[in-house]
């Protein structure tokens, strides 16, 4: 089974909520982000080329005009390369554990995997940036030495920054699963 829903994150920009069921021990959750702007590309590309073409009319180096185009096309390619991530992918499976993937406007993909067996807890936690207070969704793992303690918290979804309402409807599921997975342990 497979739904979308649309959110906010914290800045107002449009996310999509993707979600898949696969079994009730297995869940996907698909958060994607608006693609690159055109228009704010142009801007940039303009506003960058405009202050080197003003350089050029005062120096008359053929240089300064070269450098710009070459920085431009540099620094574009390493923003769509390590900054712009497009959609960030949360896969919880009860008898595994947790992959996070994020995958950047390039095509780079990033992966992390976290075994059930390390997974404590699945919360929402507060933070204050920006001088306001925004919620996120992190992994608590547990200490190998001690029982009770967490050893990392990993946050979750870090670029897209959705909503509360948006954490709160992969909260659920993700404790669903942890609840099927304990119950699933525990039974003879």
């Amino acid at each position: 089974m497979e739904d979308k829903m649309s959110f906010l994150d914290i800045c107002g920009g449009r996310l999509a909520l993707q979600r898949r069921y696969y079994s009730p021990s297995c869940r996907e959750f698909c958060l994607s982000s608006p693609r690159l702007s055109l228009r704010l590309l142009t801007a940039v590309t303009c506003t960058v080329w405009l202050a080197a073409y003003g350089l050029f009319t005062l120096c008359e180096n053929s240089m300064i005009l070269s450098a710009a185009i070459f920085v431009t096309l540099l620094g574009l390619l390493g923003y769509l390369h390590f900054v712009k991530i497009d959609q960030e992918t949360l896969l919880i499976i009860d008898s595994l554990g947790i992959q996070m993937t994020s995958s950047y406007a390039s095509g780079k993909e990033s992966t992390t995997f976290i075994e059930m067996g390390k997974v404590k807890d699945v919360i929402i936690n507060e933070a204050i940036y920006m001088q306001k207070v925004i919620y996120y969704l992190c992994i608590l793992l547990k200490d190998p030495v001690e029982p009770h303690g967490i050893s990392q918290v990993v946050p979750v979804f870090q670029s897209a920054k959705p909503r509360l309402d948006c954490l709160i409807e992969v909260y659920r599921s993700c404790q669903e699963i942890l609840a099927y997975q304990k119950a699933t342990s525990t039974s003879p």
